[in-house]
């Protein structure tokens, strides 16, 4: 699988190790969505959007409040256009895979992504392509980050949005969810229930 064309990169890695990585977006609040799959490097690494964050460009200087007479926030940030260049947007992303000889491996990575590699959403048919296995669920459930439960959930929901044939794909993460949460079904039931 390649990286996307140039033109649908959305960041770069500004962090990375060997399972997670931190990309800064090019564009203000312009991120993929929780649970959504990117891709970073070539070969290409996969990773599911675990965390997103708008900060200041420098953390020695706190964010403060500026709107209390604007009247909407689109005049707050025309009176203050200095805030879009002070501010940025960044996402983490839980790798679960990568490529190998033209073939995905839904297992980390021997090396880390490098810095400044370019960051890409995953097409509807890439995220097809990565799917057709679904063992790389035991890597989010078992990640250890803060809300596991609802970055499985809307990453399920993305796997079956892309999917051509939903009613089925829904029945086979049901199942791969359930061989994986056997011991947890309190998790297992609180996920199937959400999903879309």
């Amino acid at each position: 699988m390649e990286q996307l064309s140039g033109n649908s990169r959305i960041g770069e890695v500004i962090e990375s190790s060997t399972t997670i990585f931190r990309t800064q977006s090019y564009k203000l609040y312009d991120t993929p969505p929780l649970g959504s799959f990117i891709q970073t490097g070539s070969p290409a690494i996969f990773g599911v959007v675990c965390m997103i964050t708008t900060e200041p460009l420098d953390p020695t200087r706190p964010i403060i409040a500026r709107g209390e007479s604007a009247s909407s926030e689109e005049q707050l940030y025309k009176e203050h256009p200095q805030l879009s260049r002070l501010l940025t947007s960044r996402f983490e992303a839980l790798i679960v895979g990568h490529a190998d000889w033209k073939q995905i491996k839904q297992h980390l990575p021997s090396t880390p992504p490098k810095v400044h590699s370019f960051v890409s959403a995953c097409s509807d048919e890439e995220v097809i392509n990565f799917s057709n296995n679904l063992d790389f669920i035991h890597l989010l459930l078992n990640s250890g980050s803060v809300g596991t439960e609802e970055i499985v959930l809307a990453c399920m929901n993305h796997l079956i949005q892309a999917q051509p044939m939903r009613p089925e794909f829904r029945v086979r993460i049901g199942r791969a969810l359930a061989k994986e949460l056997s011991s947890d079904i309190r998790q297992l039931t609180s996920i199937l229930r959400s999903l879309e």
